[in-house]
């Protein structure tokens, strides 16, 4: 059987961060990945090749749903795999605990800022694999958190939007354990 070009793994779609720029991430971060490339590997890998073998035992592939949904899951599998071994070939784990500059925003560092609307926010600067916004935790590499980093308590950071500078004053930092 011959591959099909439009169904080829192309990595073109798993997001690379630019040249240079190191991927840093929290200890907690690189073992939620690791966790996830070992599920991957020795649970839903082997299952989904399971289900393709019998599968594709039954005769005719062209019409059966459980060979053409299964090749279709190993894809997204293989697919996931791929970018999780190159994220962690990449990853500089960074523990935040270890920082030695309480007093600044770092890496790592739990950040509660006040907006212009007077809105206490706080969020977490971690690796770009880690963010979720929904959870406090920003991306080191967005705009707020390139705004915020080197800041100390007290001091007023302008980030960039596309409204216009947006003034933020940093009311506390925190690492590590003593992190909310």
């Amino acid at each position: 059987m011959t591959p099909d070009p439009s169904q080829d793994d192309d990595e073109e779609d798993i997001p690379e961060l630019p040249p240079g720029v190191k991927n840093y991430m929290t200890p907690q971060g690189f073992a939620h990945m690791e966790r996830e490339l070992h599920r991957l590997l020795h649970e839903d890998r082997p299952k989904v090749v399971e289900i393709v073998s019998w599968a594709a035992g039954n005769g005719d592939r062209s019409e059966n749903g459980d060979y053409i949904y299964g090749k279709k899951k190993l894809r997204e599998i293989d697919r996931r795999i791929r970018f999780l071994n190159k994220r962690l070939e990449k990853a500089e784990v960074v523990d935040p605990a270890r920082q030695a500059h309480l007093d600044r925003v770092y890496f790592g560092a739990t950040v509660t800022y006040v907006n212009p609307r007077d809105e206490e926010i706080t969020v977490t600067l971690v690796g770009v694999d880690e963010a979720d916004m929904a959870r406090g935790r920003i991306s080191w590499r967005s705009p707020i958190a390139r705004a915020l980093f080197k800041a100390g308590e007290g001091d007023v950071v302008n980030v960039q939007t596309p409204a216009g500078r947006m003034p933020l004053e940093v009311v506390a930092i925190t690492y590590g354990a003593d992190a909310p």
